[in-house]
């Protein structure tokens, strides 16, 4: 039988797509919430690097670790994968890895940039929103185009790996994303906002430490 132990902080994108990924696989596994300014031992000990989400994966006596978001997501989905997230052809794959690829990347740092523009100052904030909008064009074309989610007509893998940063990069001024012309992608986030799967995986819970 396996088990698992999963390392999260609740606020971290990536750690968000990691938890609606089990949470929709119906992964049986031991949450462990952490404090990014008192990394557990335990954590360390299994992966270094020291940031979240890392899985732990148990079969009987031994075990891997899974260090990065969409390792875990794609662990997760070969498990169990109810509504098909994986289910593309392979000209669906290559745009949502594409996506997925884009987002991780330059849309990553123009959002860093965008939050924290104390920590950038050779630009005004509005520097980096902008830099940011190239990669909201495209998903509001993609939804325009598939209608509600970014692929197809319903949600896949990279609808949920990229949903975290859009509402982190939306909630920096959500009086301006209100306002953009962004119509799909609003509704888009909101649809993913208020689903039950978001709602299961925002849950708060302490700090967890090992027992005594």
């Amino acid at each position: 039988m396996t088990s698992a132990i999963l390392y999260s902080f609740r606020r971290c994108p990536y750690a968000i797509r990691a938890r609606m990924a089990i949470a929709y696989a119906h992964i049986d596994h031991e949450l462990r919430e952490v404090s990014l300014r008192n990394k557990p031992q335990a954590m360390l000990d299994i992966s270094p690097k020291g940031t979240t989400p890392v899985m732990q994966v148990f079969n009987g006596k031994d075990y891997m670790v899974l260090e990065e978001s969409l390792d875990i997501m794609n662990w997760a989905l070969q498990q169990r994968d109810p509504s098909g997230w994986l289910d593309l052809d392979d000209s669906q794959k290559a745009i949502a890895q594409q996506l997925i690829d884009t987002n991780d990347s330059t849309f990553k740092k123009s959002l860093d940039q965008y939050k924290y523009p104390n920590r950038f100052p050779d630009y005004p904030q509005e520097f980096y929103r902008q830099q940011g909008e190239a990669f909201l064009w495209v998903l509001e074309s993609q939804l325009r185009k598939n209608h509600h989610f970014l692929i197809c007509d319903r949600q896949t893998l990279a609808d949920v790996a990229i949903f975290p940063f859009i509402r982190q990069f939306a909630y920096v001024d959500m009086d301006w994303f209100q306002s953009s012309v962004y119509e799909h992608l609003r509704k888009w986030l909101q649809w993913h906002e208020a689903s039950h799967l978001f709602e299961i995986v925002m849950q708060k819970f302490p700090e967890w430490s090992p027992s005594p």
